[in-house]
């Protein structure tokens, strides 16, 4: 029992901070998870799933509390473009990566966590230069954005995270707010990992040795439902001076921890 509150208490408060600056729930509590004992067949699928309902649930409240406005009327705006263009992306990329990657070739988890570690960085350290030159040039640049649905999309169907550092600097270096970016994030990241969800059910279907484990789906639920719905809150009454400076450095921070366990923990 005291494990699963443990598990509880991790993703909400990991969720909080992916649901309010866009990143942190799969790249930190996954290896987090693991280290405690649990398989990567009860963490990956479950983490997809619940980053389904934490995008979907915190990208309305978003909505809700005007740190976006996604409507479907014509002429669609930027935002609800954005939120459609990322999401086709993202999707075809989680989906190419699940049965590529986990059914096909299966390469080392060394190899994988690698890459994820090494992107993260990069990401962040663009974010910091950006901040540094005291550039905001929020010029925007949908065709811009394409890339980085793409690696964020297949960074989610690799390993369950990597998803919200890649894509929330990708928008804000594609000349999106610092919020509006956080909140497009989540929204789309619903979207994918609904896709990516399907994707797992459907190979576990196919492939039956591959073994989907379910149990720290309930725990992690808990842990996410209050964290999406009180993270949109924080976004809209946080000045964005502060998400500017904040989600370059902890997409960077995310990395380095990321690198630090793959080769001393």
């Amino acid at each position: 029992m005291e494990i699963f509150l443990i598990v509880i208490l991790i993703i909400f408060v990991f969720d909080l901070l992916d649901s309010s600056a866009g990143q942190g729930l799969g790249t930190i509590s996954a290896p987090l998870l693991l280290m405690l004992g649990f398989s990567a067949y009860q963490v990956i699928p479950s983490l997809v799933i619940v980053a389904a309902m934490s995008g979907l649930v915190s990208g309305w409240f978003h909505h809700e509390f005007e740190n976006v406005h996604y409507s479907l009327k014509r002429p669609l705006n930027d935002e609800t473009k954005t939120v459609l263009f990322t999401a086709g992306v993202g999707s075809i990329m989680i989906a190419s990566s699940v049965f590529l990657v986990h059914y096909f070739i299966q390469p080392p988890d060394f190899i994988l966590s690698l890459y994820i570690a090494i992107t993260v960085i990069l990401m962040g350290l663009l974010g910091l230069v950006r901040v540094k030159r005291g550039r905001e040039d929020y010029r925007y640049r949908p065709k811009f954005i394409v890339t980085f649905a793409a690696i964020a999309g297949f960074n989610k169907g690799v390993g369950g995270g990597g998803y919200g550092p890649v894509l929330v600097m990708g928008n804000v270096l594609s000349g999106i707010y610092e919020k509006t970016a956080a909140a497009l994030t989540q929204t789309t990241e619903g979207i994918v990992s609904t896709v990516g969800a399907v994707c797992f059910f459907t190979l576990a279907f196919m492939d039956p040795n591959t073994r989907i484990d379910f149990l720290l789906l309930p725990s992690m639920f808990t842990g996410s439902f209050f964290a999406s719905v009180l993270a949109p809150y924080i976004l809209r009454v946080l000045p964005n001076k502060i998400w500017k400076i904040l989600i370059p450095t902890y997409a960077f921070s995310i990395g380095v921890y990321f690198l630090i366990r793959l080769f001393i923990l």
